[in-house]
């Protein structure tokens, strides 16, 4: 595993975009550049008191001179969201991430795109909705939130020349049907669904079950599923370039218990979600809590995340 490449950046502005939402603009340091992205691409944010926190890009990615994030605060914010709305100012020099994306837009032709976002899960698709606009691509929008409030980037929305490819839905004042919606699958049609976790297994479980493809299932999670578990026993990690063998405990992750014998395990969610751990797995069987790799690929079990995945053999042999 390597280190992701980080960069120096000013925050050039500092905005309220709805009720516990903020977005930062980020602009390179004199004389410097930002990496180029694509739409779908998040960087970390790397916080006051060490914290570090991917957010989704959402600015157009042809405008290569900034980086726009939109964060929510979050009243069970492991202290992530809590920085950025508190402590985090304009004209102030915070350290970042070069953009990666596990979310992109799909790059066959002919195509169309349905983008479906659920509160703060418009970020990443309102960069797809602005790069698919500006190639003259065919797609439709809808953005849901529990009030108008909640909703961020609405006058943006509504402000751009593909507004009529925009349907906002807010509980109360009629919410998305989504079963009738995603109806039978359509040729060349790719769903793109970003939000909450409910939000997101509802939207995919009336996909799946009216028949779409996996192949034509784009989608992001931006929390995983609960590190430990009632009932999670201990078990071995032993290191394959020394033979070093450690127990995890319980109410212990893989990455604290390699901490424990002076192994350090770059991480960044914590959550299983941005794959910055991600281990080889030489022996054992891995019990995947991730929401980073694909089924196929949880099921070969020759890796894993160490930040939040357990294991279903006696020990896991890692390439460490």
């Amino acid at each position: 595993m390597q280190a992701h490449p980080i960069l120096q950046v000013r925050v050039a502005r500092k905005c309220a975009e709805a009720q516990d939402i903020c977005s930062l603009e980020l602009v390179p340091l004199d004389g410097q550049s930002l990496p180029a992205f694509t739409a779908g691409s998040h960087i970390d944010l790397h916080l006051p008191g060490g914290l570090v926190r991917q957010y989704s890009l959402c600015n157009d990615p042809q405008d290569t001179g900034r980086y726009v994030v939109g964060v929510l605060r979050e009243a069970a914010s492991r202290g992530g969201s809590a920085a950025v709305h508190e402590h985090v100012q304009e004209g102030q020099q915070i350290a970042i991430g070069a953009p990666r994306n596990h979310f992109a837009l799909h790059a066959g032709q002919p195509a169309r795109h349905l983008l479906l976002a659920g509160g703060i899960g418009i970020t990443p698709v309102l960069a797809m909705a602005r790069q698919l606009a500006r190639e003259g691509a065919d797609f439709e929008l809808h953005y849901c939130a529990r009030s108008r409030e909640r909703m961020a980037f609405t006058a943006l929305l509504q402000s751009m020349p593909w507004a009529d490819r925009v349907h906002l839905h807010v509980d109360g004042e009629g919410a998305l049907d989504m079963a009738q919606l995603l109806g039978a699958p359509q040729a060349g049609l790719h769903l793109y669904v970003c939000g909450p976790r409910g939000f997101m297994d509802a939207a995919l479980g009336h996909a799946r079950a009216s028949g779409w493809g996996e192949d034509s299932l784009h989608y992001e999670f931006f929390a995983g599923e609960a590190v430990q578990r009632e009932g999670d026993a201990g078990f071995e990690i032993e290191i394959a370039s020394t033979g070093q063998v450690v127990r995890v405990a319980p109410e212990q992750t893989v990455v604290q218990a390699l901490a424990g014998i002076g192994v350090e395990v770059q991480t960044s969610c914590e959550q299983g979600v941005c794959g910055t751990c991600l281990t080889r797995v030489l022996s054992g069987e891995p019990e995947h809590r991730d929401m980073y790799l694909t089924e196929d690929e949880q099921a070969a079990c020759d890796q894993f995340l160490p930040c939040c995945s357990r294991a279903k053999s006696a020990r896991l042999v890692l390439d460490l």
